[in-house]
């Protein structure tokens, strides 16, 4: 998306993702390996490779879309990334993702410090459930090809897709919102529940390359579920 600086307002809001490799065999064995930044815009700040310091057990390439021979020719210690994304990301803005608090702590990022405070869209699109009388929360796909048309059946979880993904959801809902019409927000919700949910990779592949991907109902390797 271009954007004219001189016409539009700096921006506030920004999305930081990360994807992992697998450095062990159990779901919790993880090491990032791409960081992306966002802009409220659209507009890619950064796109950073990082090289893992400890052995990778799969690059769990169908999920993230990260190879050896890429992050071996691109990547960068997560030290040096972390300073170069401090750089770039203003101490005031506000961090928007799905599970954004996970990517804040993978990146050990200070609020007060690095950013002002977190959007976590995973709250902000749950709807009320009336057949369960309950929340249901859904993962970022899900939004993204019913609210948006993002075609998301064979796509990887390339980190700048996703924080794509999160920045765009984000602007629509402040459009829903805003919408004159009071039925927007709701008609937008109902679209969300009564749409098919596509299994998630994890789902379908409960282990993948001898790693486990952390499926609650499938999970064998014995190790806790962290938040």
């Amino acid at each position: 998306m271009y954007v004219n600086q001189q016409s539009v307002p700096p921006a506030t809001h920004y999305s930081v993702d990360v994807e992992c490799v697998a450095t062990g065999r159990d779901h919790n064995a993880r090491a990032v390996a791409q960081i992306s930044l966002v802009d409220q815009y659209e507009q890619v700040i950064l796109n950073l490779y990082v090289r893992p310091q400890q052995p990778v057990v799969s690059y769990l390439t169908p999920l993230t879309g990260l190879t050896r021979e890429l992050l071996e020719e691109q990547g960068v210690p997560l030290e040096e990334a972390v300073r170069i994304l401090r750089q770039y990301l203003p101490r005031q803005s506000i961090l928007v993702g799905q599970n954004i608090g996970k990517d804040v702590d993978w990146l050990q990022l200070k609020e007060g410090q690095d950013y002002q405070s977190l959007v976590d869209l995973t709250g902000v699109y749950r709807v009320w459930n009336s057949k369960y009388k309950t929340w249901s929360v859904y993962g970022q796909d899900h939004l993204a090809k019913v609210l948006l048309g993002w075609d998301t059946q064979n796509a990887s979880h390339d980190a700048v897709g996703d924080a794509v993904k999160s920045i765009r959801l984000f602007n629509l809902y402040n459009t829903l919102k805003a919408d004159p019409d009071p039925k927007a927000w709701e008609k937008a919700q109902e679209t969300i529940l009564a749409a098919e949910v596509q299994p998630s990779f994890a789902k379908r592949n409960p282990e993948f390359d001898g790693v486990c991907m952390g499926n609650r109902r499938q999970c064998k390797c014995g190790a806790p579920f962290l938040g």
